[in-house]
């Protein structure tokens, strides 16, 4: 039986980084370079920890956000954090860099060095889109009416 090679399915990434824009579009809002957004998580269990939004940069076109989150695991794990990239003319939203690493291929060859997936680069961009779900449904902020 042959082996066949990971094909990019370049339709679920497009309509991930098109969700996910309209996501982070309001989860950060008029926000400018530099500004940091807290949106404290709780459910009515209790809090179980802060999801941060910053603006690092603005450009007509491009907005580069970075997103983390700090919780009841800090200090025993490395919490999640990332770096988005916003485009504005079609209405995308792209990881480019998660946990400090940089410059996601659309495939990988498996197994690799690094121990990629094939499908890296989806696969963190459908983790974008489950966290910013998970901070639109549970996210509390002082400035924002709740945002469900």
């Amino acid at each position: 039986m042959a082996k066949t090679a990971y094909v990019t399915d370049l339709k679920s990434l497009q309509a991930e980084c098109s969700a996910n824009y309209l996501r982070l579009s309001r989860l950060v809002g008029e926000l400018e370079p530099g500004d940091v957004r807290e949106l404290p998580l709780a459910s009515q269990a209790g809090r179980f920890g802060t999801l941060w939004l910053e603006v690092v940069e603005c450009a007509p076109y491009t907005t580069i956000a970075r997103v983390a989150q700090t919780g009841v695991l800090d200090g025993i794990i490395d919490s999640p954090r990332m770096t988005v990239h916003l485009y504005h003319d079609v209405r995308m939203a792209e990881v480019t860099d998660f946990q400090r690493q940089r410059h996601f291929s659309g495939r990988y060859r498996y197994p690799n060095p690094r121990m990629h997936q094939p499908d890296e680069k989806l696969q963190l961009n459908r983790f974008l889109g489950e966290w910013l779900e998970h901070g639109l449904a549970h996210g509390h902020a002082a400035d924002l009416s709740p945002l469900r």
